[in-house]
């Protein structure tokens, strides 16, 4: 049905593709499904994604899947519960079994190995009820019965769809390299207001109007007034994993809540607001917090987010020389 697309670097052990030729690859596999169902490339993409984030939150439950698709179907889903063969690539034995896999690639086998396969199957599913942006959006809740899965997966598609690429994974420190700034690793510290708490980020000491930036492509989740954190900002990335600004003086009227945002786009501008009603100002000094949380498709738990400043701040060092 489709023509192979791995490029043989792929099958060569000694020769590992870049990140740039994977994302080529899987955008190549995208679109040549998506001219074959009618479903637009951009959901296909994000729903990979989406998949793929899930078994980086969850490897225990659901291994990370080898291959250019990271979508996760059991072997027993694949084949049928029934099935006495937990390998079957039969399409009739699959079938007869109520087994979901079927064949992507035009072999006349179902491979649960198999991209292409892989892939083709989930669209089957969706196929059941249509390709308007409202069948999408149901497609996908019967598929996962979870609001927050379905709208992780538009929020990407959007993203996907606006810059029609896959290569959105750069990053940019939040705040500008030539601004006087100092910050350590103060994630998991004590906090007492409120209540005791553990501090979930890192605090990026600035002067007050430093301008904030996005650390990456993403949409704007949440802006507005928050007891601890004051005016503050909330950004989900394509790699599931939420990034949290806090404290800020104010905001960039040019973003609103729902906007897509890039790396190096200006959010707001640093302060000292929080620990009191909206408004409040002055109960410490001007800084920013810069938390990540982490999704698994039912809770969020923030993670030290210390290393990945000093990556971010290390590679755009490297980008601007």
């Amino acid at each position: 049905m489709f023509s192979s697309i791995v490029n043989p670097s792929l099958a060569n052990k000694k020769e590992e593709p870049s990140i740039k030729q994977i994302y080529e690859q899987r955008q190549q596999l995208y679109e040549e499904i998506s001219l074959v169902t009618g479903i637009p490339w951009f959901y296909l993409a994000a729903i990979d994604q989406y998949e793929r984030s899930l078994s980086i939150a969850n490897p225990k439950q659901r291994p990370i899947r080898e291959g250019l698709i990271g979508i996760h179907i059991s072997k027993e889903s694949w084949v049928g519960y029934l099935n006495p063969d937990i390998d079957d690539s039969n399409i009739k034995s699959i079938l007869f079994f109520n087994g979901v896999g079927r064949d992507g690639s035009g072999d006349g086998l179902a491979e649960w190995s198999n991209d292409q396969d892989v892939l083709y199957t989930i669209t089957q599913h969706i196929l059941k009820y249509g390709l308007s942006k409202d069948d999408l959006h149901i497609a996908l809740w019967e598929y996962y019965q979870n609001s927050r899965s379905v709208k992780r997966i538009e929020q990407f598609a959007t993203i996907y769809e606006k810059y029609g690429t896959l290569d959105l994974h750069k990053h940019a420190f939040p705040v500008p390299l030539r601004s006087d700034y100092s910050y350590r690793s103060t994630w998991g510290a004590g906090r007492s207001f409120g209540g005791f708490r553990i501090h979930e980020g890192t605090d990026i000491f600035a002067r007050h109007g430093v301008p904030v930036r996005s650390t990456c492509y993403g949409v704007i989740e949440v802006m507005g007034w928050n007891r601890y954190g004051g005016w503050r900002v909330g950004i989900r990335d394509l790699n599931n994993v939420y990034h949290y600004y806090a404290h800020l003086s104010g905001f960039n009227k040019e973003v609103e809540q729902g906007d897509i945002v890039e790396p190096g786009q200006v959010l707001g501008w640093v302060g000292s607001s929080g620990y009191g009603k909206p408004g409040t100002q002055g109960k410490f000094s001007p800084h920013l917090h810069y938390g990540l949380y982490r999704d698994n498709g039912y809770s969020e738990w923030s993670f030290d987010p210390y290393h990945y400043l000093r990556k971010w701040e290390r590679e755009e060092r490297k980008n601007r020389k």
